[in-house]
Parts: C-alpha cells; structure tokens; sequence
C-alpha cells in the first residue's frame, strides 16, 4: 500500500517480488507512468527508491546479510545499491578464527556511503560501539546500570570495557579504599554512568554508588533485627590491632579482641582474614551513634565458671606452651583457658633467667596447680613441684663438717660454685679458700674442672643455698699465735707493705705483724719509714697479740729491753711451730675422713 495509504488505482504500478527481479536491460520509463497518463499526483516507483536510499544514513547503524567471505573483506548487503565492506580483521577473535558466515544477519555501521572507488565502507566494531552509546545515554538518564569488565589500571583509577573503553575512579572502585587496585583487574561488575561526554568519548563510571544504595537498602533490614543478644551472620571486612570490624549487612559491628576467644588471642589476624563470614552475638547497640559491639567467644560457656572445681590445688595435669615472657610461661590446659608457670617454678636446681633456657612454644608439659583465682582468671602452675624436691634431704646427706669432694664448675669474683649432687652447686666464698690475706680472684689458685675438696659449712634449703669451705679443711694458723709469739718476743720478718701509718712484716704464711710509726726509735726522725722499704729484712720485737682481732703488735724500740729471745731460738720456735701446725692438720684431716 502507497505511504498515503490510499488503494492503488489500476493505472498505479505495483511492485511486486517478480517486478524486483526484471530483468535490467528494462528501461527506467517502463517501471512507471506519467503523471499525465496515470491521472494522479502520487510518487512514482523512482522517487520511492530513492527516498529510500536517502534513509540510510552515514553513522546509523542498520542490519545486513553477509554475502560473500574473502580473505580481505566480508560483504554485507543492507539493501543499498551496492554492498558493503568490512574489513576481515573484525570477524577474526583473539585465536584467529574468522567468525563470519554467508546468510548471518549483522548489525553494523554504514561508515561511508560511497569512496572515491565507489564502494560503501561499513564497520560492525563501530556499530556495536555506537549502540553502546545507546546504552550509556539511555543508563544515565534512567539511573540504570551497565555492565563491564575491569581490563587494566590507569592513573587514577581503572579501565572498564563496556562495550567501548570507560574510566572507573579509584575512590568508585569499592565502599572503601581500595589499597590494590590491580586485584579488580579481569572480575566483571555493575556500574552506574556518573559522566559522559560523546564527543570526547569520555565516560566515568561508579561501583561505589551502587554498592552504597545496596548498602542502604540493606541497613534498613539490619536495624530491624539489631538487639542485644542477638545471633547474627556477618562478613569481616577490616583487622585491626584491637579487633575486627563486620559488616552485618549495611552496618559495621566491632568484634573486640577480647571477645574473640576465652583464650589470650595475641592478634585477631591469628584467627580471622578479611572477607571471613563467621556468626557473632550482639553484646550492646547505640542506635543513635550505630555502635554495635560484638562478641565471639559469647557463643560458648566460660570455662572459667567451674575451673576452680576442675583444678584443684595440688592437682597433676598437662598443658601446652602457648607463649614465653621473662617472668615465666603461659600454658593452655584447656581451650580458651591459660596459666601461668613463674621462672621460681620451672626447677628445683638450675638458675632460670628467661624460661627460653628450658623451655619452647609447643611444649607439651606435665605440671602442677598451684592456685586457681577464677575472678581474676588466673591459674598458677609449677612445673619443677611434679619432681621430688632434691633440697628436701640434702641437710641429712650432707650434715655440717662434712668433707666432700666435687668439680668447680664456675669461677666469679666472689668465690667458686663446686658440684655436689645431681643439679646441686655449692659455692665456695672467696673468703673460705684460703686462711690468711684474702685473694682478689679466685683464679690465682684454682681454675674451672679442677676437683678439689672443701667442708661443708652451712645448709639454707628455704633459699636453696649449699656454703663450702676449703680452708677449714685446716686449723687457722691463728689458734696457735697467742702461744708461738708471746710479748716481748724477738722476731725477723720481710717487710710486705709500706704505709704512712706503719710497716707490715710477714712472720710466717698467712701471719702478718704491723710495726706502727710511734714504735720505732725513740729518736725523732722527721720521716722514719722513709728507709724502709718493701722486701727488706726487719727484726722486731712482739709488742701485743689480739687472737680475736687477729692483729700482732710488733716494735722496734728498746729492742733489748724486757724478755729477750734470740733470734736463732725465735727460728727453732718457728720450726717447732710450723711442723707442730702441719702436724695438727694432717691428723685432723685424718680424723674427718674416718669419720666419713
């Protein structure tokens, strides 16, 4: 039917399939009449074709058929007067694969109606994108949405293929930051068009604004089913040091760190990752402020509400190493319950500085409760009281005066530590090693592995100390002295130490006199010590002996005044003296050791 929608009259031309296909040797006047002949001003056949061809218009994009496939161009026909090439490389996917075939249906693009060869240049890229234009228009004045697919990072944000190439915004990417932008790269999402500019080609794109209205939407429903007590699901979209945030579902609740576990969590990163979807109660809720605290460890009883009828003081158990600090070890007896072993309770004998000494993370342990203080949540453990206490018969194996023989293990300043018994040391002060002049350092006479013998002198098993001495394996040279070196006894002597006050002389090993400055000549001497010096030979005479004090008075004034005795009987008594001294040692050594 004409476009006028009037009956063809019978002198009108209608065209029918057959009249499509004459033959073309026809001659244009044959298709119609004169307006003169026909008696009506309609168009003719003519004048409708080219109406039509004027309908199909550069950068429109209208459906074809391809008709032939070569290795440069695919044809298409979309009923201009001649057909339209598209390059081949547009039907060709990323394998290399040609996609078109003869007889498909395409939509494309009519680029140029006709070059300077007369040919008609189409594109089907170009038509798909010029739909996609479509569709942008349409999705931003609808508020709609499109979809797309995240195919690299840009400065600024990422590259999204919609069916043409658009720019997300790294602060539309996600609700939050988004720290690595290249873990979007290759997922598919929903966008909303904020901006787009055709001309320029430009579009902007927002994952955040949809996600918010989702948010948004979601948070009304939460609200209706926040309460305390309540038991909800969630995803964990944040760790922090103090704790997790999870969202609820369009409301963020915070789980504490100490209402992750019964036990002591270190870090919640040891128990949760972001996007963990774990179930929590509510523990409270600020409508006003939309506060939610949450809660884990509520989902289970407190172990700690009958640990004091579960562990007893005195009882055996076993427990795991969890952690190590200077003062001691923590050790889980049970989950979500921990105790505390103190470096005083790891050894009946070693000397714990850090419980690293003895003890690793993962140890599994036999010990002992101490005490159970389930308000304060704390268990006191003792590992060394699951032995026998070794100091507990140490006085009745080894009874003062007893005569030992042991290894030095240690030498310090202060003395020396000697092995006794299986992880018992007793030290040796430096005091108790030899009678006499104190020794600056231990090391002048002995050295570490030597075995040597020593007295026991005294047993503090409250404080677990064992006091040795090895000079009272011998009499002190002191007992004899008010004897040997009466006053007015005459004595030589080698000088061993020159002060302002005095000169001291040695009498004999570990016995020293001192000649103070007011007993010498009773001549004034402005400085009288001045020709002394030390290594000299003195004669002296024994002015007082203090036993208690250990102190000889010696002089050299008025040396022939009062009992005289010669200096040759004084070297007969030393002699007598000494071999009497050693004498008197020997058998009491002698004694001790049948004793034994």
């Amino acid at each position: 039917m004409p476009e006028n929608g009037r009956a063809a009259t019978d002198n009108e031309v209608l065209v029918s399939d057959d009249a499509s296909n004459a033959s073309l040797d026809v001659e244009e006047g044959d298709f119609y009449e004169t307006d003169a002949d026909s008696g009506d001003e309609g168009p003719n056949f003519m004048e409708l074709y080219e109406e039509s061809l004027k309908s199909i218009e550069e950068g429109k994009v209208v459906r074809g058929e391809i008709v032939q496939v070569d290795d440069e161009f695919v044809l298409v026909d979309i009923g201009y007067k001649s057909e339209g090439q598209i390059r081949i490389a547009e039907f060709t996917d990323a394998q290399g694969n040609v996609t078109a075939e003869i007889g498909q249906d395409v939509e494309v693009l009519l680029v140029r109606k006709e070059d300077k060869e007369g040919r008609i240049i189409l594109s089907k890229e170009k038509a798909v994108g010029a739909k996609t234009w479509d569709t942008v228009e349409e999705a931003y004045k609808t508020r709609g949405t499109v979809k797309g697919k995240i195919f690299s990072k840009v400065k600024g944000g990422l590259s999204v293929d919609i069916g043409i190439q658009a720019f997300l915004p790294g602060s539309q990417a996600d609700l939050r930051p988004v720290r690595n932008l290249d873990s979007l790269i290759g997922q598919e999402f929903d966008f909303r068009i904020v901006k787009y500019e055709k001309e320029q080609g430009n579009i902007v794109l927002s994952r955040r604004a949809l996600l918010e209205e989702e948010r948004k939407a979601l948070r009304e429903k939460t609200l209706e089913l926040l309460e305390k007590d309540a038991i909800l699901e969630g995803i964990v979209g944040n760790v922090t040091d103090f704790g997790v945030f999870v969202d609820l579902g369009g409301i963020d609740g915070l789980v504490h760190i100490t209402d992750m576990a019964w036990r002591r969590v270190r870090h919640p990163s040891e128990m949760f990752q972001v996007g963990d979807e774990i179930t929590v109660k509510v523990l409270s809720f600020d409508k006003e402020r939309e506060r939610v605290s949450l809660g884990l460890k509520q989902l289970t009883p407190d172990p700690w509400l009958n640990a004091q009828e579960k562990y007893t003081a005195g009882a055996k158990i076993s427990g795991k190493v969890v952690g190590l600090k200077e003062y001691g070890a923590f050790v889980e007896v049970e989950e979500g319950m921990e105790g505390l072993i103190h470096v005083s309770e790891m050894s009946w004998t070693e000397k714990i500085w850090h419980p690293s000494q003895v003890l690793n993370v993962g140890d599994v342990l036999d010990i002992m409760v101490l005490d159970v203080d389930p308000v304060k949540k704390r268990i006191s453990l003792s590992r060394k009281q699951v032995e026998p206490n070794p100091w507990e018969g140490i006085a009745e194996s080894y009874p003062v005066g007893t005569i030992i023989e042991g290894r030095i293990k240690n030498i310090t300043d202060f003395g020396m530590f000697i092995g006794i018994d299986e992880g018992i040391d007793g030290l040796v002060h430096v005091s108790d090693i030899a009678w006499g002049k104190p020794l600056k350092h231990p090391s002048e006479i002995y050295a570490k592995g030597q075995d040597v013998q020593a007295v026991v002198l005294s047993i503090d098993k409250e404080n677990e100390r064992f006091s040795l001495g090895i000079k009272q394996l011998s009499p002190d040279p002191w007992d004899l002295v008010p004897e040997k070196y009466r006053p007015g006894t005459r004595i030589s002597g080698n000088i061993t130490n020159v002060t302002t006050f005095g000169i001291f002389v040695e009498l004999e090993e570990g016995i020293e006199g001192l000649v103070h400055v007011s007993e010498f000549s009773g001549e004034k001497e402005e400085k009288p010590l001045s020709r002394f010096k030390e290594g000299d030979v003195i004669e002296a005479k024994v002015a007082s002996v203090s036993q208690k004090d250990k102190k000889i008075r010696l002089s050299v004034r008025n040396l022939d005044e009062g009992p005289e005795t010669n200096i040759q009987d004084y070297v007969n008594n030393r002699k007598g003296a000494t071999s009497n001294l050693g004498e008197l040692l020997k058998e009491k050594i002698m004694n001790q050791k049948q004793e034994t």
